[in-house]
């Protein structure tokens, strides 16, 4: 994959990245509708994981895409986004292929698209090497969907198998340079909803300054078969969905959009 230091704007477009796949027409991972590009690999290992297949960085149903071609695709269903919708960015973790997204944005912002990074921004680092180049992919990133799977270290660490250092780290380093975000917590029954959890996880998204929207997103089993295919033990086999009590509980104690609002939001 090809680098984009010291790059002009018309090489950007010969960056390479291992794409995993593309969705045309994704309505919930940003405002309006969207075009999701899914890259491949991801160091996480969340035990509620609904793209597994994601997590390898060498896999047979990832293809390593230019920025050309893989915009070339967006665009073409770009009468369907309206004046809300773009392109986003997601994985496995989007900020492990840095300088694909940063060039793949860079050419939308030419065409004036809106650019969203869908990111649980663990490969972020408060370093000046690092910060240099996230600079850079922020200077043409419109909103970040930012994942804060747990905010208790240990409890992260059993849910994901890594730290939250880094994570809320990001979060402060948006918050500081003012990018918008939408903070997004998956509520998991017995692993994600527990109430003093939710409480710290609450007060520490009302620290940070760019916050635009603090999503509750129920878990689902939807991508359990992707385990099995793979197989690998799914380790939540037999965990329903929170119950609509549960997700209540969950908003009331973060304080996050109303109820009658997120049933509002699922209704549409």
């Amino acid at each position: 994959m090809e680098e984009v230091t010291g790059m002009t704007a018309v090489d950007y477009g010969n960056v390479t990245g291992l794409v995993h796949s593309t969705e045309s027409f994704g309505t919930v991972d940003g405002p309006g509708v969207r075009f999701i590009v899914f890259m491949q690999g991801c160091k996480m290992r969340c035990q509620y994981c609904h793209n597994p297949d994601t997590w390898e960085m060498e896999s047979n149903k990832a293809r390593e895409r230019t920025v050309d071609d893989v915009l070339r695709e967006a665009v073409g269903y770009r009468h369907f986004w309206g004046k809300n919708g773009g392109i986003t960015v997601s994985g496995g973790e989007a900020l492990l292929q840095i300088d694909f997204v940063t060039a793949l944005f860079t050419k939308a912002k030419e065409q004036g698209i809106h650019c969203t990074l869908d990111t649980c921004a663990m490969p972020f680092r408060n370093k000046p090497d690092y910060l240099e180049k996230f600079d850079r992919l922020l200077a043409v990133t419109d909103l970040v969907l930012l994942d804060i799977k747990e905010i208790r270290e240990e409890q992260h660490k059993f849910v994901t198998k890594q730290t939250n250092r880094n994570i809320l780290a990001c979060a402060q380093y948006l918050s500081d340079k003012g990018v918008p975000m939408w903070i997004r917590h998956v509520l998991v029954p017995g692993l994600t909803d527990i109430d003093e959890d939710l409480k710290d996880l609450g007060a520490f998204v009302k620290t940070l300054k760019s916050v635009d929207k603090f999503e509750v997103l129920p878990y689902h089993t939807m991508g359990e078969f992707k385990w099995r295919e793979l197989g690998i033990p799914y380790p939540l086999e037999g965990v329903k969905p929170p119950t609509a009590a549960r997700v209540k509980n969950a908003k009331e104690l973060m304080q996050t959009e109303s109820y009658q609002d997120y049933l509002k939001r699922i209704a549409e």
